[in-house]
Formats: C-alpha cells, structure tokens, sequence
C-alpha cells in the first residue's frame, strides 16, 4: 500500500492550497491512506475543530499534531471525541486526546503513533521509554506510522534507528523543511529527519519573512502572519508491504 505523509499545514493558506493539491496528488500517486500534521492549521496558530474538519474534507484520514496542540481550547473535546486525530502520546495521561490510534481499513489495520521530542521542546515523557509502553496496545498492527513532533535532528535520528524493524515508519515534523534524508533503513522501517511543511513557499516556517526577520535582528517580540503568495506541499510516500509491515520504498516530494 501507499502511505503519504504531509508535513505541517500551516495556516488557512496551508489549508486551501492542500484542498486544492491533495485529490489530484492522491489519484495520480495511487494513495491508499493520507496522514498529516496539523497542529499549525488554525489561522494565528494551534489547530482547531474548523481547520482539523478542512483537513479531513480534503483528504487527510488521519491528523497528527506536536506541541502547539493545546494552544486553542474550543479543540480539547473534538481531541476527545474523535478517533482520527491525535496528540502526543508522551503528554499527561490525563490530557485531551489520545497518543495513538488504529484504523481499520478491513484487510489492513493501520497504527498511528505521535510523539513529541524532549529536546528543545516543551516537557514531555520520554519518548523512548513511551513508544514502548504503546506499541503492545496497537493490537498486533502490522502497519505502523510514527509523527515524532521534535526539534533535534540528533533526537529524531535516535528514535528512527531505535524503532527500525519495530514499525513501518518514522518521519518528523516541527521544523517545517523538508530534509533530503529519506531512507529504508536495514530493519525495514522507512524513515526521514522531517517531511517539510505545507504552506508559503516564499516565508520563514510559513511566517512572513519580513516579521522574522525583524525579530532576529532586533530580539524584540513580534506578532507572526502567515505569509501570502505560493504554496507547496511536502510529504513522503512510503510504499509498504501490508502483510509484514516493512516498508519497500520512499520517496520525498514536493508540489507547487
């Protein structure tokens, strides 16, 4: 089967231009399952019932998110109520959401798993020691997906090496660019540092340069904007083998 996997969608601009670009990229790709980061999807930032149903409506079959996942309230009870979308897995066991989900697509169940990396980032539990505690919950899914949420290459790499062989696929998100890293490791789990984004081209992380730029130079507070202009998709597609779980091949892409 052909898993694509879309870095994060940023802003309402993020979100249109994947309306737009998903249908066509999904039949011309022959994509069987969609999966996507989220949590920057809300205009002004977070993710919200509003941008995570746009997502869904334009494709996407599951969302996962990182660390600006509780940053809008009006989302803690879709968190709770819906299956296809979620959260860090090493957050409080006690906050909305759930770590880990499993679809079931008849012939095939597929695992998702998001994380968020401990590096540079919020407190979290340790992800490694995480991973361990939900892989025996999947329910002996074959196809396995893991969105590690994380600042640190080093951490990122770490955990992608740590779980070769356990599951089907590691890729990060966070950073916003795309690395040219994308690989089949020797276990048989595909893996890239980070998908990229989905969003602005011409911008800093989907922010209007302009603003980032003022903010590194003079260390003062800015308010961020989503930037206008062209958009691009990134993502992988990992070609897996449903019935061991392995990953055959990957392939790194962006559309304009």
């Amino acid at each position: 089967m052909n898993i694509f996997a879309i870095g994060d969608v940023v802003g309402q601009e993020g979100c249109e231009f994947l309306r737009k670009a998903l249908p066509s990229f999904k039949k011309l790709k022959g994509i069987d399952f969609t999966i996507a980061n989220g949590e920057n999807s809300a205009a002004g930032n977070g993710i919200t019932p509003f941008s995570a149903e746009h997502l869904f409506a334009s494709g996407v079959d599951v969302i996962t998110t990182g660390n600006h996942v509780y940053k809008r309230r009006e989302v803690y009870d879709f968190l709770d109520s819906r299956f296809d979308i979620v959260r860090p897995a090493n957050y409080g066991k006690n906050n909305p959401g759930s770590g880990f989900t499993v679809i079931d697509r008849g012939s095939v169940q597929i695992g998702v798993i998001n994380l968020a990396g401990i590096s540079y980032m919020d407190p979290a539990a340790n992800p490694f020691e995480t991973v361990d505690c939900v892989l025996p919950e999947l329910g002996g899914c074959k196809v396995i997906l893991v969105d590690f949420h994380a600042e640190a290459t080093a951490e990122k790499k770490a955990l992608g090496y740590y779980l070769d062989s356990k599951v089907s696929a590691v890729f990060g998100t966070h950073t916003h660019v795309q690395t040219s890293d994308a690989k089949v490791l020797e276990g048989g789990t595909a893996y890239i540092t980070d998908l990229g984004m989905t969003g602005p081209e011409k911008s800093v992380l989907g922010i209007k340069h302009e603003i980032a730029i003022t903010r590194f130079k003079t260390g003062m507070p800015a308010r961020f904007e989503t930037a206008k202009g062209q958009c691009f998709m990134c993502g992988c597609i990992f070609e897996i083998d449903e019935k061991t779980g392995r990953a055959l091949s990957v392939e790194s892409v962006c559309v304009e």
